[in-house]
């Protein structure tokens, strides 16, 4: 079961990190406008890394609306621009609940 349309009320845009191009710096991919539930709070998370980080924002959306890797770009609706924290996968298996992708913002 997908997540519902109706919940899908924010537009954020998401630039993948495709890592380091030396001198250059960081690589991004070209923006993707993603359909999402925004909720905007602080709370801890934990990155890949072990670290344990404060997150200002968190979306929800689709499993197939976005690779949200760590260390992407995120354009929030109000304009600041942000950085993935992590991402995690939401699987109701065989419940009636809504499959989705949720990313935690730094």
């Amino acid at each position: 079961m997908k997540l519902p349309k109706f919940w899908l009320q924010h537009l954020v845009v998401v630039e993948r990190h495709e890592g380091t191009s030396g001198a250059r710096g960081e690589k991004f991919g070209a923006p993707v406008d993603v359909p999402c539930f925004l909720e905007e709070k602080n709370r801890m998370v934990r990155k890949a890394d072990g670290t344990e980080v404060l997150s200002s924002a968190t979306f929800y959306c689709r499993l197939d609306a976005v690779d949200a890797v760590p260390e992407s770009k995120v354009t929030l609706p109000d304009g600041r621009v942000t950085t993935v924290a992590m991402q995690g996968k939401g699987d109701g298996g065989k419940l009636p609940l809504p499959e989705h992708l949720e990313v935690a913002l730094l």
